[in-house]
């Protein structure tokens, strides 16, 4: 099966004409990454992200968020309060304020708990580099659910230190 292609199954029950169609979550997942360009201050980043939401809410990650386009904004005008810093940044997306982060900070922390947005996540962390960009920090990515008392010991047992910021924007919890 192609990547990004769906699994549909259909049935139908006895004399009913009605089919069920099953869709696995595959259906909801879109890979169809474009590099874009943004520009805070001095700074161009490239990144993977969607154009467009996903229909699965829990993908959301997979675009850039008008609130991070603020936080970055604010970022690059005040830099000097991230430098020397080691930061954690929550529900990272695509990573576009922890990536900008990295050009000022000793170590950034990006997380996100949905696997597909860790994937995206990963690769632009990894693009980074092969764009010559200016990174200071080490720059990594760490599943995080929120809520989830074993990965919040496994991020404070690789990083013993602590975070001097954590930093988050357009993040929600559904309860």
């Amino acid at each position: 099966m192609a990547e990004g292609a769906a699994s549909l199954t259909s049935s139908s029950c006895g004399d009913e004409s009605d089919e069920i169609v099953c869709l696995d979550e595959s259906f909801f997942v879109n890979r169809d990454y474009e590099i874009d360009t943004f520009t805070f201050g001095s700074h161009e980043l490239h990144l993977y992200c969607l154009r467009s939401a996903s229909t699965d809410y829990d993908l959301t990650g997979q675009l850039v968020w008008p609130g991070a386009v603020l936080l970055n904004n604010y970022l690059s005008m005040n830099a000097r309060i991230l430098e020397g810093k080691s930061v954690i940044e929550l529900g990272s997306g695509v990573g576009i304020t922890g990536i900008l982060c990295g050009r000022f900070c000793r170590e950034v922390v990006l997380t996100d708990h949905n696997d597909e947005v860790l994937e995206i996540l990963e690769k632009n962390i990894g693009l980074q580099a092969s764009c010559g960009n200016t990174i200071s920090a080490g720059l990594t990515a760490e599943k995080l659910e929120w809520g989830d008392i074993d990965q919040i010991r496994e991020i404070l047992q690789k990083y013993p230190g602590g975070f001097d910021l954590i930093l988050g924007a357009d993040i929600y919890i559904l309860n």
